[in-house]
């Protein structure tokens, strides 16, 4: 059975259990398709005039320039539709409100260090019980751990199970990960409960924080997903405190937006999300992709296309932008980080495959799409590069691509105008200028490093590499020094501009792009190191 038809036998599963009725997009829907094209277009039109008249050469130097074109437009736009809503009400629960529905929290852990997690699961008791709401929550540990880990995890939860703080289960056949754990759960246990909050062994959320998701749910009996923003908690690395400074600035405006667009077809990212039970009963186990991975087995990115399943059969899926109060930790250095992408990398292009399934909500398609183009976007932009030096392109490119990049400008813009809106204390706005000048001066030299790794990973995927879970190939390389295969690329990049650069335009570019990873042997480690306090 094709993926399309099993993802369709899941859909049906659905409906036995809810009559699918319409999902609206957001208001701001037809704004952001308005605005995507408006800054897209033309830059794709100017680029294919400029080489016109076009030979098969051109033809795919513009289709690749319009994807990303298209892609750099769309994230603009969410930004800008942020900037222009009206800034929505906290989510405020009433004086008094106690839940009516019993809630599960799920922590999913899998081999993490569980000091972090026991730590968060207490605090959490605690607050529930100061609240006055332990008794319709239930906290959940389960556990994939493997054997050889699995008597240190539990003698860390020991006395909180013998006080009864936490439910603890361990399996011993981790089939399906993550969403076969959850899928287990639900068959066994989630029929006591109305409600599940599903958290990553990393994720935390405070109490008044779930209270806020619950009175919304308990309140909206079509809303199948509520999706939280989240945090980065601080980190003791200088990539760390990188990754958090940047979702702190830009967050805010994206994801005010996407929810602004996406409205009741929103996404879902895994983890600090609250679920109704009844509804994602139906899409829990999604059927296996067909062949080998990495184009097949197992989703590896699951949770959108949970999401699209839930509102293809009419359940309402949002995302609510606070982010005070639920968080998750980021990775603390630069391998951590690529390990992560390259797995995030397989599994979303896997989502090119239900990207045509019937009956998918086009916000749901769009969501697909997105998830693809992240990562196809970073091979485009460098064979857009080498093309454009190899192939000696009209110097009027020049100005086309560079209007793309700069539309990567448009979010840290747009975050500057919401902000300076929201405070008028010169201190503050000129604390938030100094953070944002520092945050694209190094997001700008991380930006090929990240460009080139994901690459590497993507062009892996295509030759049949497995970078999932259980794929420990990387592990059997050779550990090379931190910003070694940066400084190699470097070197690539500057032997292309020697040999077939023959302006100074050309030369500019792959200055900007090969310098920072010429300085990966430097760069690398300094954004490792620990931050000054």
């Amino acid at each position: 059975m094709s993926e399309v038809s099993s993802l369709s036998s899941a859909a049906t599963r659905a409906q036995q259990t809810r009559r699918p009725d319409r999902v609206r997009s957001g208001a701001a829907f037809p704004r952001f398709v308005a605005l995507t094209l408006v800054m897209s277009v033309p830059l794709v039109v100017g680029l294919g005039a400029v080489l016109a008249p076009l030979e098969a050469l051109d033809v795919l130097l513009v289709a690749l320039f319009a994807l990303n074109a298209l892609w750099v437009s769309a994230a603009a736009a969410t930004a800008l539709i942020a900037v222009g809503q009206a800034e929505p009400g906290k989510d405020a629960v009433p004086a008094g409100w106690t839940p009516k529905e019993r809630t599960a929290v799920l922590f999913l852990i899998c081999g993490e260090d569980p000091a972090g997690v026991v730590r968060r699961i207490a605090e959490m008791h605690r607050d529930l019980k100061r609240a006055g709401q332990s008794r319709t929550t239930e906290i959940w540990l389960l556990s994939d751990t493997p054997a050889s880990k699995a008597a240190q995890e539990q003698r860390a939860i020991e006395r909180l199970c013998a006080t009864g703080v936490l439910h603890y289960r361990r399996r011993t056949d981790n089939k399906g990960r993550k969403p076969g754990n959850i899928a287990d759960w639900i068959d066994n246990f989630g029929a006591s409960y109305s409600f599940m909050l599903v958290m990553d062994a990393d994720s935390a959320m405070r109490v008044d924080r779930l209270s806020a998701l619950r009175y919304r749910m308990e309140r909206t009996p079509g809303l199948a997903l509520l999706q939280s923003g989240i945090a980065f908690r601080p980190g003791a690395t200088r990539f760390a405190r990188l990754q958090r400074l940047s979702a702190r600035l830009t967050g805010p405006v994206f994801i005010r937006g996407l929810r602004a667009w996406s409205g009741r077809a929103g996404n879902y990212w895994g983890h600090n999300a609250l679920i109704r039970i009844e509804a994602f009963r139906a899409v829990m186990r999604l059927p296996r992709l067909s062949g080998p991975a990495p184009y097949g087995g197992e989703f590896l990115s699951h949770d959108f296309v949970e999401a699209a399943l839930l509102v293809r059969n009419g359940w309402r899926v949002e995302i609510t932008p606070q982010t005070c109060g639920s968080s998750e930790d980021c990775p603390e250095d630069l391998e951590t980080f690529h390990r992560r992408d390259r797995r995030w990398s397989q599994g979303n292009l896997q989502h090119l495959r239900p990207l045509f399934g019937s009956r998918l909500n086009k916000v749901s398609r769009i969501h697909l799409a997105s998830g693809v183009q992240s990562y196809l976007s970073s091979p485009i932009w460098l064979l857009l590069i080498l093309l454009f030096v190899l192939a000696g392109m009209a110097p009027w490119a020049v100005p086309v691509l560079s209007g793309a990049l700069a539309l990567l400008l448009v979010p840290k813009l747009a975050a500057l105008v919401w902000f300076y809106r929201r405070t008028e204390r010169p201190s503050r706005r000129k604390t938030f200028l100094r953070a944002t000048a520092a945050e694209l001066w190094l997001s700008t030299l991380l930006s090929p490093i990240v460009m080139v790794r994901q690459t590497i990973s993507v062009i892996a995927v295509i030759l049949g590499q497995d970078s999932g879970w259980k794929s420990n190939r990387a592990r059997r390389l050779p550990k090379l020094p931190g910003g070694t295969i940066e400084a190699l690329a470097g070197m690539a990049l500057v032997m292309v501009a020697v040999i077939g650069g023959d302006t100074a335009w050309q030369a500019l570019w792959l200055t900007l792009i090969a310098g920072p990873l010429l300085a990966g042997p430097w760069l690398v480690p300094w954004l490792d190191a620990k931050a000054p306090r």
